[in-house]
């Protein structure tokens, strides 16, 4: 693992003004200070919390060495005395004491073993607020929980320790993981229970025996002798070598050797300077003790001591790291220049010796490691299940006079999960209260009734214990109003909340954008209403720059502006930073006297993140550098964003149908939604304002990592590609590390993603462009699709025919969902009857299905079907770039994309001229048909009965008999599909509005 990425740090001090985190003392220059590495808020990167080596382990548990970044470069003496202290620990894991012989004797506890007990406990809950980390339920008031102090956490991490909470029974079920193994009477906190709760935590935690505790959290197994003699040779010379290398430091050192010296060293041995003097130093130490390094023969970078190997600190290209590791790199005799040899006695007869250093490593701990874990492979269920209390997450509000006393009744509530609150909102599950007091009918009554809250007798809690709480607010309503209880219950987000980390953003509330020649001024700058972005002649003054680096766990982003006064000669530099999706970054507002010195301030800002000039952006010759920013390309053409008005004087002369349908399509809500299912970053990347320059680009990369997959690319190149990607792209990954892109199934995803996009931005920009202010903006946008559109009479002849297609062609295996037929459009598309005109003399028409996602008609309607460009990857085509068809409805309605929150779908059936078929049952990636064919048809096992065929008058078959197994067919299809490779063999006939029904 990159030792970046390891959660504490060790070092010697390189000045006295940090202070220490704990004792808040300062920390002495040379002094040994330990570590423990933070996300920053500030910007997008970790920051050391600083620690007296006394004071450190006072609030951080290290497990192993391994975690220690840093650790190889101490002396040998700091580096025993940690370990021994890291071991005394425990390393989390309370065993159980053993018992003595006789009665009421038992060996005393070990230090390492007291030390590991104190991040134990058990009390009462002091509120119903936390969430057992078992099964993922809140933890009601005064109920008996139990914790582990946790120290790896990013909570843990930042303030010393979380304490991790459980019901008792979670945290017997989840000992051997938590590493408790000790009785339960031991726990800190024990003889504070009630009687009743310290038999319950007793029987509960007995006692395991060593011989029962799982292997894998016992101490390693015992070495044998020749091991054990191995291990001292190599821990002598290790120490041997340790003691060498910081003798010739510290001479150095002492006869204060100036860092232009030491800089002529490092350039003699043809070695890397890095920053800082100690880092330098060190860098001298190592080559005059073991010889110096010679250059990574990948890149010609520079090795450096990390951990397990020496890791060259090059790059492989601009976007990626070399990162090669080598336990034994090539080294030659180190030389020192003679005048610095006269300078100091100590080195004149100093002679270079070549050797190999020792390299002693520890492997991070589990818990380290997992955090590099991808995301999908994340839980997602609980790790214990268990039942809800009946009332869980149901809010009451107690109106009026009652029976019971309200704190008794609030007392039975909390006790049973619910909450009780006295601010009637649309999350209130019921009001309890009395018939009196519903036909008193106060305000606060009136105010439940105005919301359609139900009004239940107290009664109702007694009947609520047995279950079937929300079903009861119903059947006990003692008033004549209510809407579904369902609609008010809030979810429970308790599990994402404990697994959200501390820096992630929610999704911003609407900030309304001040637009002045159709660019928006960033509204953290405070200058919305006074200034606008500055512009000379066509050059805007505006960036936003973007750095991924999969390695160093980076996903940046920086924006500047130079904005101008609305009114007098005033002038600013605006600039905001930090991490994609996270409310890590900082921003700054500087004042400028003058338009020149603002923008040669913006020039300098852009120069230094990028390592080029603003000029070489504009003229398109900006050529990336080495750990440094991208800019993202954005078209600032839009002049504002418009939504359909639902108010508008002006009557429409479309079907009502038809206007509920041209209503969704450009729907900006529904595009934003399939944006941020994408995880794309909003603000970065709004809707309208992406660049079909991007957008290919991506694509393009996409095409390489598909032919790295092929072809069995190296893990740097896909970093490379996966980093280009992102950065055409940004994403919001949170704090998570970017995911590389390597497999196949990803690149589909991508793939659908960015043609996805491309038909966004063809929707919006269509609802931006100006329409006939004379007519309803939904007739505009109607004719902007130019597409004729008419509703079928359900009752026809035609309709039913089509339904009944439907109903025919719905795979058994497809059974996540029903469909139901909501509307069918009949629909000429302007030009393409002539365009298919050629193709109706062809034989071996039919009426076929083709899925799409909602967001994706608008441009499907405006521009046809479309084959995939030459840019896209031929990932994903089982046979080749085509338009892909179905007889099976419900294979098409797979690729609509809906889900049970989003359960409209559109699709089309089309009329498509398939000719002679090359019919194929596996996949092949067809490039050119042979002459004498038209199409290719996957031969799948299951397809519509040809009995139940329709014929039209006009020759065209729809397909429309129910589903039919050939089991003795061998093929790699379930299902068939057609491919035509022209898109002038499709003519679109009808469209449907679908209604997923989803059963669960």
């Amino acid at each position: 693992m990159d030792a970046h990425n390891l959660p504490f740090v060790s070092e010697y001090a390189k000045s006295g003004r940090a202070s220490c985190k704990l004792c808040k003392d300062k920390i002495d220059k040379d002094e040994l200070r330990l570590g423990a590495m933070v996300q920053s808020a500030f910007h997008d990167g970790k920051q050391a919390q600083w620690y007296h080596e006394r004071c450190f382990f006072g609030k951080q548990r290290p497990t192993t060495e391994g975690d220690v970044a840093g650790f190889e470069s101490l002396r040998f003496e700091d580096q025993k005395r940690i370990r021994e202290k890291i071991a005394s620990l425990g390393g989390g894991i309370v065993e159980a004491t053993p018992t003595g012989k006789g009665k009421g004797k038992g060996k005393k506890r070990s230090a390492e073993q007291s030390n590991a007990l104190k991040d134990f406990g058990v009390e009462y809950a002091a509120s119903g607020r936390a969430v057992c980390r078992g099964c993922e339920i809140k933890i009601l008031k005064d109920e008996v929980r139990i914790k582990k102090v946790d120290y790896t956490t990013e909570v843990g991490m930042k303030y010393g320790g979380q304490a991790l909470w459980h019901h008792a029974e979670c945290f017997a079920k989840l000992r051997s993981e938590l590493g408790y193994f000790e009785k339960g009477e031991a726990l800190p906190g024990y003889r504070n229970l009630k009687k009743e709760d310290m038999e319950t935590v007793k029987r509960l935690l007995p006692a395991i025996k060593a011989e029962e505790v799982p292997a894998k959290k016992l101490k390693g197994e015992p070495k044998d002798e020749e091991e054990t003699k191995q291990e001292a040779i190599d821990e002598a010379l290790y120490a041997q070598q340790q003691k060498a290398l910081f003798k010739i430091r510290d001479k150095l050192k002492d006869a204060d050797i100036k860092k232009s010296e030491i800089h002529a060293i490092l350039r003699a041995n043809n070695q890397a300077i890095p920053e800082g003097v100690d880092a330098c130093l060190m860098r001298v130490s190592d080559i005059l003790t073991f010889g110096a390094l010679k250059p990574c023969t990948k890149c010609g970078g520079q090795f450096v001591l990390q951990k397990s190997a020496y890791i060259c600190e090059g790059n492989l290209t601009e976007w990626v790291k070399c990162l090669t590791a080598e336990a034994k790199p090539a080294r030659v005799p180190a030389i020192i220049p003679d005048e610095i040899k006269l300078q100091f006695r100590f080195l004149a007869k100093y002679k270079s010796v070549v050797s190999d250093r020792v390299i002693k490593y520890v492997p991070p701990s589990l818990s380290t490691t997992m955090k590099k874990v991808k995301k999908e492979e994340e839980l997602t269920e609980p790790k214990i299940k268990r039942e809800k209390p009946p009332l869980y997450n149901l809010e009451f509000v107690i109106l009026g006079k009652t029976e019971t006393p309200k704190d008794q009744l609030k007392d039975k509530i909390l006790k049973l999960g619910g909450k009780v609150t006295t601010k009637i909102t649309n999350t209130i599950a019921a009001i309890i209260s009395t018939p009196a007091e519903v036909e008193r009918m106060g305000s606060r009554m009136q105010e439940a009734k105005d919301m359609q809250i139900q009004v239940v007798p107290e009664d109702y809690i007694e009947d609520a214990k047995a279950g079937g709480a929300i079903s009861y607010i119903t059947s006990k309503s003692i008033c004549d109003w209510g809407s579904d209880p369902h609609s008010r219950i809030p979810q429970d987000e308790e599990k994402s909340k404990s697994k959200k980390s501390i820096y992630t953003k929610s999704v911003p509330s609407k900030v309304t954008l001040k637009l002045k020649g159709g660019l928006a001024v960033d509204p953290d700058s405070g200058l919305g209403e006074v200034a606008h972005v500055y512009k000379r002649d066509k050059v805007i003054f505006n960036c936003v720059l973007n750095k991924v680096d999969i390695q160093t766990d980076k996903n940046s982003y920086f924006k500047m502006q130079v904005l101008e006064a609305d009114k007098g000669n005033k002038y600013w530099v605006f600039r905001a930073w930090g991490r994609i999706g996270t409310t890590i970054g900082g921003n700054k507002l500087d004042k400028c006297g003058t338009v020149v010195e603002a923008t040669n301030l913006f020039y300098f800002h852009f120069d230094d993140k990028t390592g080029n000039s603003f000029d070489a952006h504009l003229n398109g010759s900006f050529s990336k550098r080495p750990g440094l920013y991208y800019p993202v390309d954005i078209d600032y053409s839009d002049e504002k964003t418009k939504k359909l008005s639902e108010n508008n004087n002006i009557k429409s002369k479309l079907e009502p149908a038809v206007q509920d349908l041209v209503r969704m399509l450009f729907d900006v809500d529904t595009m934003k939604k399939v944006m941020l299912e994408f995880e794309l970053d909003m603000e970065k990347m709004p809707l309208g304002k992406l660049s079909q320059t991007q957008l290919q680009g991506a694509m393009k990369v996409l095409s390489e990592i598909s032919n790295l997959i092929a072809n069995g690319g190296s893990n740097p190149q896909f970093i490379d590609a996966s980093n280009r990607f992102y950065t055409f792209i940004p994403h919001n990954f949170g704090v998570q590390t970017p995911t590389v892109l390597d497999t196949v199934e990803q690149i589909k995803e991508k793939q659908t993603m960015l043609e996805s996009l491309m038909e966004i931005e063809i929707a919006y920009s269509l609802l931006n462009a100006d329409t006939d202010e004379t007519k309803n903006p939904l007739d505009g946008h109607y004719e902007q699709l130019k597409t004729e559109m008419q509703t079928l009479d359900q009752k026809s002849d035609e309709f039913k025919r089509l339904a009944q297609y439907v109903k025919n062609t719905h795979a058994a295996t497809h059974n996540q969902f029903d469909l139901e037929v909501s509307e069918i459009f009949k629909i000429r598309r302007k030009g393409e009857e002539r365009r298919y005109k050629p193709f109706r003399k062809l034989h071996n028409r039919k009426l076929l299905w083709h899925g799409s996602r909602l967001t994706n008609f608008v441009g499907i309607l405006t521009h046809g079907l479309k084959i995939a460009p030459p840019e896209a990857p031929v990932t994903g085509y089982m046979f080749g770039k085509g338009i892909y068809f179905a007889d099976m409805v419900s294979k098409s309605a797979n690729y609509c994309a809906t889900s049970p929150a989003n359960s409209t779908g559109l699709m089309l059936l089309c009329e498509v001229a398939l000719g002679n078929m090359m019919e194929l049952n596996q996949a092949r990636y067809v490039q050119k048909l042979p002459d004498n064919m038209h199409s290719c048809k996957g031969v799948g096992k299951t397809q519509p009965n040809p009995a139940g065929a329709y014929v039209g008058p006009d020759g065209v078959e729809i397909p429309m008999g129910t589903g039919v197994t050939d089991s003795k067919l061998q093929s790699a299809l379930l299902y068939n599909e057609y491919i035509v490779y022209d898109v002038a063999q499709v003519n679109c006939q009808y469209l449907f509005k679908m209604n997923f029904k989803y059963k669960y």
